[in-house]
């Protein structure tokens, strides 16, 4: 049995119940969650195996990279920047990045990279990783290319190219970089442990994850045989040429190693946010209210950010999605707590969202990356806050 280390507020106790279950019966390795309600922390829990190679136990500070959850922390910069008046959502990205106007996109408001709708999922000619991890030559490589779809016509899940998308228009405005720029004006004054280009001083910190892929490979399944449901989007995985496969494919070799320090260390900002599971309960409990003094969103800019911007079949996930500017809303898919609730889910499992109805914040993260629709991990911790709030 592992031993869950940290503290919950009264009435919280349902979350340390379902955090241990996640270890002893949901393929927990090493993991931390935390909770905020009203600014302040009710629930900080950690536990498990940092790294399973040398048997590391996971610590308070231990850090992890949560995937696509670093989504909301860059789209909480760029609401940020547009709270400032420096950043205009509506005006077109090339106002602010002149190249991006080529092949057709001079008009591209910067809210359609937020939300998925710029049809720049993929590009005609990959990237080389080394190239990419410097920055610029995949800027360059989106500014030139030509969108899949109309823009604003369908929107579809931009993995891997949202971070550069949106992160060039950061760097663009602010003249920062987006990771120097989170650390600068959300990390450092929330004192949150997060990162978005990992210092090589942290790296001894860092959790080592491992995989886990689903026990059958529905691409080798008859398709008759293959659940209804998932039909479509198993189609899509089949099939080379799909944006399923092609968003994830924009770098030269497609597969990332997210564990190598060249790669922690390099800032994308769609998907290698390396911190704690505090940190992104404690920034998203900053973005809906006032934590020791610091709140980063008024509640007008909250309001605006939560705003609804495409909803429908995602060209690329090829299931119903919903997103604000940045942010991933909820549906039936989707484990978040209520109807208000806004944030983003990472691969494998890490999560970080915000109800502000609820004023719930919420952070997890974990080092067992589990592929397909039976992870509950998540889904259980978010339940046992729901029923803790009953």
């Amino acid at each position: 049995m592992t031993t869950i280390n940290g503290e919950v507020a009264s009435g919280f106790e349902p979350v340390r119940e379902a955090f241990a279950a996640n270890f002893d019966q949901h393929g927990d390795i090493g993991a931390a969650v935390c909770v905020y309600h009203h600014g302040r922390p009710v629930v900080d829990l950690w536990g498990g195996i940092a790294d399973t190679d040398t048997g590391r136990q996971w610590e308070q500070d231990t850090l992890q990279l949560v995937y696509s959850a670093t989504k909301g922390v860059t789209a909480t910069a760029a609401h940020l920047l547009a709270q400032r008046g420096e950043l205009d959502l509506d005006a077109p990205v090339a106002k602010y990045w002149p190249e991006f106007a080529a092949n057709g996109k001079a008009d591209i408001p910067v809210r359609w990279l937020l939300s998925h709708q710029a049809g720049l999922v993929a590009l005609d000619q990959p990237v080389p990783l080394e190239e990419a991890l410097a920055w610029h030559p995949m800027a360059s490589a989106l500014a030139a290319q030509r969108p899949l779809w109309t823009p604003g016509t369908a929107h579809g899940y931009h993995g891997r190219t949202w971070g550069w998308l949106v992160g060039e228009v950061i760097r663009r405005v602010s003249g920062r970089t987006p990771g120097r720029f989170v650390a600068d004006e959300i990390a450092g004054p929330l004192g949150l442990d997060f990162h978005i280009g990992l210092p090589t001083s942290e790296r001894h910190r860092v959790s080592r994850m491992s995989y886990r892929q689903p026990e059958v490979d529905l691409t080798t399944v008859p398709q008759e045989e293959v659940p209804e449901e998932l039909r479509d989007q198993v189609a899509a995985w089949r099939d080379p040429n799909s944006f399923s496969n092609r968003a994830f494919q924009v770098t030269d070799p497609a597969n990332i190693d997210f564990n190598s320090p060249e790669v922690q260390a390099a800032e994308l900002p769609a998907s290698n946010g390396i911190g704690t599971a505090h940190s992104l309960a404690r920034m998203y409990a900053a973005f809906i209210g006032e934590v020791e003094g610091v709140r980063l969103l008024k509640p007008d800019s909250l309001a605006l950010a939560a705003e609804e911007q495409a909803a429908g079949l995602d060209q690329v996930v090829v299931t119903q999605s919903r997103f604000s500017s940045g942010y991933m809303l909820p549906t039936e898919d989707n484990p978040m707590i209520s109807p208000s609730s806004l944030g983003h889910t990472g691969r494998g499992g890490s999560l970080g969202f915000a109800d502000p109805d609820l004023g719930i914040a919420f952070g997890y993260a974990m080092n067992h990356i589990i592929s397909g629709s039976d992870d509950v991990r998540a889904p259980s911790l978010v339940e046992a806050v729901r029923r803790a709030l009953a």
